[in-house]
């Protein structure tokens, strides 16, 4: 039996365990990613650990995410990470360089090599064939250190991919039509692979679209093979050395198949509030549009750029549309200034950002009250854009500049004769905005600001785990939920009590303070709890307010594992049925826990003021066991290290 591609890089990388689906398995990891927002928490982990240099072949530290100086704050985290990466030997990004997966896709991404990032959308160098996985903080200082990355062996569904988008279809479309085909749930516990004829036609920035937003469906990461595709951009960014082939096996096996055909796809856009609530445009009709963002990890490559400003030339902005663009690196705005399509962009009416994360996340450019937006990101949350009652709807480049000029949400194959822009033959290469680190950083002194707090360290795991149901929240609960994160909160990311007073506030505002006067307590929560970004402060900031376990219906895979790496026991309801069996403020007790999280399997949690019990499963590893015994991954790491 042959081996999927996604199998093939994990069988050369596997530390531990064996390749079947369910089972926990250790994969070493060659390149490590952070940006900003999460970095700051995860080279203070790191320096927790003792460790003199990293031990990857290649660690990067971006500044994309908190970009806006209001204050100290986000420069002192900027001059923290910048002699923290000269002193361990990383990489430094500076601002201004552009969005981590953008510019790693096309300065460091190696085909067949592993990388593990701080980020939801490391899988983006999926589109050039790396096995690109987020996660949490402390997993990725783990890896740095020359820890291998702990994951439950995936299921690899592949989809095929027949045919060929037709005029103004376009990569955005077919991760769209697969969101809305499997939701936002449907990629748990997978790695989906992508092949056919119909990936042939599409470039690595159009694969990189598709695999960024892979992370919607829940997936642990998405592939693409590195074929001559790939090697044509490699060579145009001045790297072909760094190509190999890689293909699955002819007679490759796969847990579960999907079929796109390419030309039957049609423009389609995610409505509020979520990633997979996808319509046909044309089918929604003309909504007023009152603003327009064009950007992000999932749409802000060169080619994306061309076509946006092919369609806007010797065009002007509808007066009712505010329309903001951010290219997604120096390289990609540094062209479009060369060529002319820069001043085509400004003359029609665009507002030009830097190259950064910027409204994607909710750091600036929040839209007016009840406004439309349509952002070509990869997520609509709601108050994601720093406007709770804003409607958010996701499209294409191509969808977004139709749009921004008739002042209407608009089918672009409506304006005629589709753009045609061909992928460089060259790209510019100047890695000026790259900072190197010295040979030996011995001699660095590691700056910190007065803004950077001690993060929390749970307590090894008690016999009796006693605490009242703190609040109970619905399905898809998101990160952005727990732990918010606009241009207001942002800045304090490596401040972990004072985020802790806005933990789980957009869900009921007095939470934290509840949770601080009960001494902490539970989380109860729906279906997929924790969707959304790789931040860790989503776990850290429960654990700040003494936290002690999530009673969920199901969880996102990302949150999961930053709860237990923080000693929170996450549990699901053996009967759905029993989440209606929990009020707030019920008293709930865990006995014999540490014996009943040893057995694995099925454990019981009292219902005191119910006077009732409720079954509840663990699913650990023997690892995670020990992790969660001893009070979270830092711990554990340092007992095993004795």
């Amino acid at each position: 039996m042959g081996l999927n591609l996604a199998q093939k890089i994990i069988k050369e990388h596997l530390v531990s365990g064996e390749m079947k689906a369910g089972s926990e398995i250790a994969i070493r990891i060659d390149q490590t990613l952070t940006q900003d927002s999460t970095g700051t928490m995860a080279y203070l982990q790191f320096e927790a650990m003792g460790i003199p240099r990293v031990r990857t072949k290649r660690s990067v530290a971006y500044i994309d995410h908190n970009t806006l100086q209001a204050g100290p704050e986000n420069a002192d985290d900027h001059k923290y990470i910048q002699t923290v990466a000269a002193k361990y030997g990383i990489y430094f990004s500076r601002p201004g360089n552009g969005i981590c997966h953008q510019v790693h896709l096309e300065r460091f991404s190696v085909p067949g090599m592993t990388l593990l990032g701080s980020d939801s959308h490391t899988p983006t160098c999926g589109g050039i064939g790396m096995l690109a996985i987020g996660a949490g903080g402390l997993d990725v200082a783990v890896a740095m250190g020359g820890g291998p990355y702990y994951l439950t062996m995936p299921k690899v569904c592949r989809v095929e991919l027949k045919g060929r988008l037709q005029p103004w279809v376009s990569a955005k479309d077919i991760i769209l039509e697969i969101l809305r085909r499997l939701t936002v749930k449907g990629g748990v516990g997978k790695i989906i692979e992508y092949t056919g004829e119909g990936v042939k036609s599409l470039s690595v920035p159009e694969r990189a679209t598709i695999a960024n937003m892979g992370a919607e469906l829940g997936a642990t990461t998405s592939i693409f093979p590195s074929d001559e595709v790939a090697r044509e951009f490699l060579r145009a960014q001045g790297r072909e050395h760094d190509w190999v082939e890689l293909l699955p096996d002819p007679d490759a096996e796969y847990d579960e198949e999907m079929v796109i055909d390419l030309d039957m796809l049609e423009p389609l856009t995610a409505k509020p509030h979520s990633p997979d609530n996808v319509e046909k445009v044309k089918d929604i009709g003309k909504i007023k549009v009152d603003q327009v963002a064009i950007g992000s990890c999932t749409n802000s490559s060169y080619v994306d750029m061309m076509k946006v400003a092919s369609i806007l030339k010797g065009k002007t902005v509808h007066p009712n549309v505010s329309l903001v663009i951010a290219p997604g690196s120096k390289q990609v705005l540094t062209m479009l200034a060369q060529n002319g399509a820069l001043a085509d962009l400004v003359a029609a009416g665009a507002r030009i950002l830097e190259s950064a994360c910027g409204p994607c996340i909710g750091m600036g450019q929040a839209p007016a009250s009840n406004a439309v937006s349509l952002r070509t990101f990869n997520r609509n949350f709601e108050g994601r854009s720093g406007t709770p009652s804003a409607k958010v709807y996701l499209v294409s480049p191509e969808v977004a500049a139709a749009s921004a000029i008739t002042g209407v949400l608009t089918d672009p194959r409506e304006l005629g004769e589709a753009p045609k822009v061909e992928m460089p033959e060259k790209f510019l290469i100047n890695d000026n905005m790259i900072v190197p680190p010295p040979p030996e950083g011995t001699e660095v002194e590691v700056v910190r600001g007065p803004n950077i707090k001690p993060f929390p360290v749970n307590r090894s795991l008690p016999d009796t785990v006693r605490g009242k149901a703190l609040i109970k929240v619905g399905d898809n609960i998101t990160t952005d939920h727990i732990m918010p994160s606009n241009a207001k909160l942002l800045p304090f990311r490596s401040n972990i009590p004072y985020l802790a007073e806005f933990c789980l506030t957009p869900c009921d505002p007095e939470f934290p303070r509840r949770a601080k006067e009960n001494g902490g307590g539970f989380i109860v929560g729906g279906f997929n709890y924790g969707q959304g970004s790789s931040r860790e402060h989503a776990a850290l900031a429960p654990l700040q307010l003494g936290v002690k376990g999530v009673l969920a219906k199901s969880f996102a895979r990302i949150h999961m594992a930053n709860l237990i790496n923080s000693g929170i026991i996450p549990m699901t309801f053996v009967d759905e049925a029993d989440y209606d069996m929990i009020d707030m403020e019920d008293e709930l007790v865990l006995e014999n826990a540490r014996e009943q999280i040893k057995s694995g399997g099925t454990m019981i949690i009292r219902n005191v003021t119910k006077g009732r019990d409720i079954k509840v499963k663990v699913s650990l590893s023997d690892r995670q066991v020990g992790i969660i015994l001893a009070g979270g991954l830092l711990n554990y790491t340092k007992m095993q290290n004795r």
